[in-house]
């Protein structure tokens, strides 16, 4: 049987590509589709990148969204997260999030151009080990 096709970096079992293994900075294309998932980041004062990736000969129309941080071990610390979303080093979206015990998220439309450098950074305004949030990207993509 022949692995599918379409792109992306995944290593499935049996040998099968586009299947997920995992967080990463990087994009991950499959078929018509891509998609981009942080991983848990810890909440940090310092702004972290959380996605890094040049996108290839395609343009992406698609959602971008974080949920926010959120401590567990303390209900009633509140803790803010901003994204900030960059194409070749401008600008182009801010998202942010306000939680207290349950994770809040906010999200918006986005399209990513052809050969385009996307770094998406996320800082919170509390150093707190405890709590966790994460960035995801995913679309359709048009060749």
């Amino acid at each position: 049987m022949a692995a599918p096709s379409g792109g992306g970096g995944g290593g499935g079992p049996v040998g099968f590509g586009n299947s997920f293994t995992g967080t990463a900075e990087a994009i991950e294309v499959m078929g018509e589709h891509a998609y981009a998932y942080s991983g848990a980041k810890p909440a940090n004062t310092t702004a972290q990148t959380a996605l890094s990736f040049t996108s290839g000969n395609y343009y992406l129309v698609g959602t971008i969204e974080v949920h926010g941080f959120v401590d567990d071990d303390s209900p009633s610390t509140r803790i803010s997260s901003a994204v900030q979303c960059k194409f070749n080093g401008a600008t182009v979206l801010i998202l942010s999030t306000v939680a207290y015990r349950s994770p809040m998220s906010d999200s918006a439309a986005i399209i990513i151009p052809p050969y385009t450098e996307v770094v998406v950074l996320l800082d919170a305004d509390s150093d707190d080990a405890d709590a966790f949030a994460t960035v995801s990207i995913a679309g359709r993509i048009y060749r």
